[in-house]
């Protein structure tokens, strides 16, 4: 579901389930790996990424949300909780972190990356979006208020109403992003960043 390494004093917590879509079985995978880098002493830093090349994280599982009875994506009821603390985790970690967008970021998955202090992202291909309007749902209370922290005014309409679909150097350029890279070199690019950190 994904993996957890470490290169000196920055781990790199790597996304490896597929379209890494959001249920409460990831949400706790990922909760796992956060506790262990938090029960790490001395300098640090987290960069995550995903192991495939065309998604990031492709956003809530929506078939998982939409089936009933027993599901390996857990218990429905509490998702929105523990996604929700997971987010504001990730925003308050003690350390620097450096998210690497090698792929698609659409609705949640697009959060979780805003979760982080800086983002990188892939240049020549994936788009980051809040797709919860093209899909007819609404955006959580909380994801809004975290986009409206993280995305400059300017950007943030085209985000939330009009579900705009963000290329690297668009976002960039809108200051969703701190960087672009090649695909060959985003993951350099980050761990260099959070090494600076």
């Amino acid at each position: 579901m994904l993996n957890l390494t470490r290169e000196g004093s920055v781990f790199i917590l790597t996304l490896n389930d597929g379209e890494n879509r959001w249920n409460t079985t990831f949400v706790r995978a990922v909760a796992k790996a956060i506790d262990d880098v938090e029960a790490s002493t001395g300098p640090a830093a987290l960069v995550t990424t995903s192991a495939n090349e065309k998604f990031f994280s492709n956003g809530l599982d929506l078939a998982w949300i939409q089936s009933t009875g027993e599901h390996p994506g857990g218990d429905r009821t509490v998702f929105a909780d523990e996604f929700m603390k997971l987010m504001g985790r990730l925003i308050t970690l003690p350390i620097p972190t450096v998210c690497a967008i090698n792929g698609h970021a659409f609705g949640a998955g697009f959060m979780f990356a805003l979760c982080h202090d800086v983002r990188v992202m892939r240049e020549d291909r994936g788009f980051a979006c809040a797709n919860e309007m093209q899909l007819g749902m609404a955006i959580p209370r909380p994801e809004l208020m975290l986009f409206r922290h993280k995305i400059p005014m300017s950007a943030f309409h085209e985000t939330v109403q009009l579900a705009r679909r963000w290329t690297g150097p668009d976002a960039k350029a809108a200051g969703i992003v701190q960087q672009t890279a090649s695909a060959e070199n985003l993951l350099t690019v980050a761990m260099q960043r959070a090494k600076e950190l």
